[in-house]
């Protein structure tokens, strides 16, 4: 328990959900608290529930009925007799609601005070006042004037292009980036739909765009007393959707000066609003060298493990201990950057559809082993539901080495062990990114993404016949288990049908095989058995021909090909097969011919749901002629918009769903007839972020 003068904490609730549950649960049981969860129904078997000590209902799965709802927070502490509530990050966090009541149910909110929160809460108001602190700011308009005339005419003053951003935003939700006069107002129009439905308010902000800066944060701490430290930089510039995926501490190429100038603008600004307990001020860093205040977060950040790992100390604790009048544990003097950390964001997305969140069921979960080096903060288990309703971040992945180059290789090497299948994510991304030269180099900017899209995405060399030998051997082993196993349940174990070699009479021992790749074309192999004695055949398959020989392991194949033997682990689900390769994640589909129906087959000129969702607006009519690639209609799922394309030109006959409908993965949204010249090509279903 935790004690300062006349306060004793024993009991906190957690009113959030999955990693940073789980993160805050782990430090308040090392500190001998005790831990309340609260779940949606969606959570009801989740992890940070499993964890809690004890875990209250709080109502649906949509957030803005359980996880948002203050009343609900509020009851399951009375109810269960928590004497503080911790925020953790995102959904209430920087909820000054959520503060106020506390404070009139006397709970202690681990977190700063409700006239912080307020006056950060809006980026326009939070601009003033750090530009009345001195802290240096982007040219831009913050005002309260909102007419789309007024704000165009403000952008035309600052110059293109411009950034729009929700003045209540965060999470990359509510932007837009404008680069000419032509596109502002139906960029401003989207930003301001975003804004609405993720924060309940639609005032944007304009600022001048900086073209290739770095995004550079500043973790702080001031405790009750009025005293406040910097715990040194997170450069967090590598981002897709504006939104970060891998971060390190502390930030490459920076100087001592620029070190210690960027933390004492960001203790000034957190004084500057009488800040307690963790934040960060988030700065841009041009190629000069100059810093301007782009905004503060009042809480604990996604990224804060890997300032853990460079300071030794533990951010939540010190949360805690600050949050019951305890003094900062440590003076600025005290604080030493000990080696490099990064993190990498694992998420349910497929970077090769422009990053689309995914959803479905995590059938296989292998995680790298954790040490000193190497940690893991997720809240997911193998064989959870990843639902529409959150965001679709499983896990962080943090590592530490004495040197940069040391901890990117223990990065590296910690992604190529973090093994998922059942649903797509961003492991193999994360690994080609980290591997990258130009990232090694240190030369990151929020539009790395964009400026080294070739080199992030190419084809990997001979992807497709190492897929098919693999597939090959597996399925080959398989089936040999198989007849192997209903031999031994049999009358006659010794029955020619048990055998699974392909035998013919006159003619050499052949097997067909038939796989579908992951971009959904289909290949038949032949494979010849070489010897009733070993599990060696030879392969053919258009122009190929290899051998393969080996066995299987659990959950490993051990696979000789053309004599380059290799261990290989594997997750089979039914026939979907993945591969954990040294070159990265393969995956293919074996079509057996005792399945009916198979993942890959393709469904023609339709378009279907990419992900589950629900429906923002229809953009034609039904009954109206289109052409391919033209914008049908907007999905939002995991708290961003994407909009659907026709699949092909043709007329759109009628939709099947309507604006605020709910709708599954792979469901057809559209009756839709595509033209004579259209018929014979390829049906493909279209979409783009609103996002730039």
């Amino acid at each position: 328990m935790l004690a300062h003068q006349d306060l004793t904490l024993t009991k906190i609730l957690i009113a959030n959900r999955g990693e940073i549950a789980c993160r805050i649960i782990r430090t308040a049981h090392q500190l001998g608290l005790s831990c309340v969860a609260v779940y949606s129904e969606a959570d009801r078997d989740a992890l940070h529930v499993k964890m809690a000590d004890e875990a209250i209902a709080i109502g649906p799965a949509p957030a803005r009925e359980s996880y948002l709802r203050v009343d609900r927070i509020l009851a399951a502490a009375k109810q269960t007799g928590a004497q503080a509530i911790h925020p953790g990050y995102g959904f209430l966090s920087e909820n000054s609601e959520l503060v106020a009541a506390c404070q009139q149910a006397g709970l202690i909110f681990i977190g700063p005070p409700q006239a912080a929160i307020e006056a950060m809460g809006s980026k326009s108001a939070a601009k003033s006042i750090m530009e009345a602190a001195g802290v240096p700011l982007v040219p831009g308009y913050h005002g309260d004037q909102q007419e789309p005339e007024f704000l165009a005419a403000e952008a035309a003053t600052i110059g293109y292009p411009v950034l729009l951003k929700a003045v209540a935003g965060g999470g990359g939700k509510g932007m837009r980036i404008v680069h000419q006069a032509s596109e502002f107002v139906s960029a401003l129009a989207a930003a301001q739909r975003e804004a609405r439905n993720a924060f309940g308010e639609d005032k944007m902000l304009v600022e001048k765009y900086l073209l290739q800066p770095r995004h550079v944060e500043v973790q702080v701490f001031c405790d009750q007393q009025g005293q406040g430290v910097y715990l040194f930089e997170r450069d967090c510039s590598v981002q897709r959707r504006h939104q970060k995926i891998i971060e390190e501490a502390p930030a490459p190429h920076l100087s001592a000066e620029l070190r210690q100038a960027m933390g004492e603008a960001a203790l000034k600004a957190a004084q500057a609003i009488g800040y307690v307990g963790a934040g960060t001020v988030e700065f841009l860093l041009d190629a000069r060298g100059e810093f301007f205040f782009m905004e503060m977060n009042t809480r604990l950040q996604v990224e804060h493990p890997i300032t853990e790992m460079i300071t030794g100390q533990d951010l939540v604790e010190w949360q805690l201990r600050i949050a019951i009048g305890q003094p900062l544990p440590l003076k600025q003097a005290e604080l030493k950057i000990q080696g490099h950390a990064f993190e990498a964001r694992i998420y349910a997305e497929d970077p090769e559809q422009d990053f689309l969140p995914a959803t479905g069921c995590l059938s296989y979960l292998r995680q790298p082993a954790e040490s000193r080096f190497v940690r893991v903060d997720t809240g997911v288990l193998e064989g959870d539901q990843i639902s529409i309703y959150y965001d679709p971040m499983l896990a962080k992945l943090i590592v530490w080495g004495p040197d940069r180059q040391t901890a990117l290789q223990r990065l590296i090497q910690a992604l190529g062990e973090y093994r998922i299948a059942g649903l797509t994510t961003n492991i193999d991304f994360l690994q080609r990114l980290a591997s990258s030269a130009p990232f090694h180099a240190g030369e990151v900017h929020t539009h790395f993404i964009e400026q080294h899209q070739a080199l992030l995405f190419q084809p990997r060399a001979q992807a497709e016949d190492h897929t098919l030998a693999l597939a090959s051997l597996y399925a080959l082993l398989r089936l040999a288990q198989e007849r192997q196993q209903e031999a031994a349940g049999s009358l006659d174990p010794y029955s020619p049908w048990h055998a699974a070699n392909g035998w013919r009479l006159n003619q050499p021992s052949q097997l067909p095989l038939r796989f579908a790749l992951h971009d959904g074309s289909q290949m038949d192999i032949q494979a010849e058995q070489l010897s009733q004695h070993r599990p060696q055949w030879r392969l053919h398959w258009q122009e190929q021909q290899l051998l393969v020989e080996g066995r299987l392991e659990g959950d490993t194949l051990e696979v000789v090909i053309n004599g380059h033997r290799q261990s290989v682990p594997f997750a089979a689900l039914d026939t979907a097969l993945t591969f954990f390769t040294a070159d990265g994640i393969l995956r293919c589909q074996w079509l057996r011919p005792d399945q009916q129906r198979h993942e890959y087959d393709e469904v023609a000129n339709s378009l279907n749901a990419p992900m589950n969702g629900s429906i923002v607006t229809l953009l034609v009519a039904a009954g109206e002629t289109v052409k391919k690639g033209e914008a049908l209609m907007v999905m939002e799922a995991m708290k961003m918009e994407h909009t659907l394309h026709a699949p092909a030109d043709g007329q759109v006959e009628r939709f099947l769903y309507q604006a605020g409908d709910l709708v599954e993965q792979g469901a057809e949204l559209v009756h839709f007839a595509a033209s004579e010249s259209a018929a014979d090509a390829p049906a493909s279903t279209q979409r783009e972020e609103t996002h730039p």
